[in-house]
């Protein structure tokens, strides 16, 4: 039988975003609806283990959470106008959902505003609706947990001081909106895929099962987005791996040693099918189609092309040279080219990504395979001390292990 904190921490993790989006909707402040949840939630755990858990919890505490927010701005003014039309918007009933008909999905589109910056406004959904915290964020923004927070707080306030309407997207604001969603889609999908924090299972299914979930939602109301359906292949590609990700021993399997039986042949299938859905649109690719044709390589026979894929990455970088992509362009070019070349063109991202624990890595595995066993257990050591994931520290940890003395 479920106890009332067992319940209280599940709904902790399935309704938190839900109740602040909403009340943050209703009285224009995400300041307001972020106070009122906590003490919602307070209120539950004083409550429910004598009066028993509600039939709903989360319209419970949505209800608690409205009425705490009433009661903050009844403290501030109990006269003003903002009172009254706070007391009018609780009597509201419920808005109509609009075209999207998935609550979660709705809240990101509400939350991925075109007037904040893209960095803001998927920092902002990543925290309010997408469950990820912020040292998890800033983890994928390559940045200090402080200055993520910061951004977090700064978008915050550029919401309530412009204004910014908390108000469910028409079938007109999706194009605008998609962006932003994608990135916090992907983002969510690669924590999981390879989850960042020291004290979470290596991958993260609830987390790559949800961000694929709303990828086919997504595609679905924008079926002719070439973006939306280079996700989805790209998510179902690399998902499509997991079950041979991780050994029994509980280290990171790399891609090239991976028992491709074990891959999920109809995922596989799938992703190349929306792989050549796009190329045959004679649409110049983007950046998820790229990284979805790159992922077809590498799951098209039993070993990757790398002069194609070097190819791809090449054309990737045209449109995004963000560090990230240049590294591993730089190991593709490794593999193809030669661990020598490859080494010089990661040394290049050194200022870039020096604190990078993949940066790191991927040195070390590239001196590896040049020879120089001494350089590479100093990367080796570099990237363990850094990388936080069990599994990538096991994998790296047996790979330094293994060099020759």
């Amino acid at each position: 039988m479920t106890t009332a904190y067992e319940a209280l921490a599940r709904a902790q993790r399935d309704d938190w975003a839900r109740v602040v989006a909403t009340v943050a909707k209703r009285f224009g402040s995400l300041e307001v609806a972020e106070d009122a949840a906590a003490e919602a939630f307070a209120t539950a755990a004083e409550r429910w283990p004598d009066d028993g858990i509600p039939p709903s919890p989360g319209a419970w505490l949505t209800t608690t959470a409205t009425r705490k927010a009433i009661d903050h701005l009844r403290r501030e003014s109990s006269r003003d106008a903002r009172h009254r039309e706070a007391l009018l918007v609780y009597d509201t009933g419920p808005e109509p959902v609009g075209i999207i008909d998935d609550d979660r999905l709705r809240l990101f589109f509400v939350c991925c505003h075109p007037a904040l910056s893209m960095e803001a406004r998927v920092a902002l959904t990543l925290r309010m609706v997408g469950g990820l915290t912020v040292p998890e964020i800033a983890r994928a923004f390559l940045v200090q947990d402080t200055t993520m927070g910061a951004r977090i707080t700064r978008a915050k306030a550029k919401i309530s001081a412009a204004g910014i309407p908390f108000r469910v997207p028409d079938a007109a604001d999706l194009p605008r909106r998609v962006a932003g969603v994608l990135t916090v889609l992907f983002l969510i999908f690669n924590e999981g895929y390879l989850a960042s924090g020291a004290e979470t299972a290596p991958v993260r299914e609830d987390l790559t099962g949800e961000a694929i979930r709303l990828a086919r939602l997504v595609h679905r109301l924008l079926p002719d987005d070439g973006e939306t359906t280079g996700l989805l292949a790209l998510m179902l590609l690399i998902d499509a791996r997991r079950a041979a990700r991780v050994a029994q021993g509980g280290e990171l399997v790399p891609l090239g040693e991976q028992d491709r039986r074990r891959w999920d042949a109809a995922q596989i299938a799938e992703g190349h099918a929306l792989v050549r859905e796009r190329l045959a649109s004679g649409q110049a690719p983007g950046r998820y189609q790229l990284m979805a044709a790159i992922n077809a390589v590498h799951t098209d026979g039993d070993r990757p092309d790398w002069t194609q894929v070097v190819a791809l990455y090449d054309q990737l970088s045209r449109i995004d040279g963000s560090p990230l992509v240049l590294l591993d362009r730089a190991i593709a070019v490794g593999q193809c080219d030669g661990p020598d070349l490859g080494l010089s063109l990661i040394d290049e991202l050194e200022q870039a990504l020096g604190g990078y624990h993949a940066f790191h890595a991927a040195r070390a595995d590239l001196l590896r395979q040049a020879g120089r066993a001494s350089e590479s257990r100093r990367a080796y050591d570099t990237a363990i001390a850094l990388a936080e994931n069990t599994a990538e520290v096991a994998f790296l940890t047996q790979r330094r292990d293994a060099l020759p003395v």
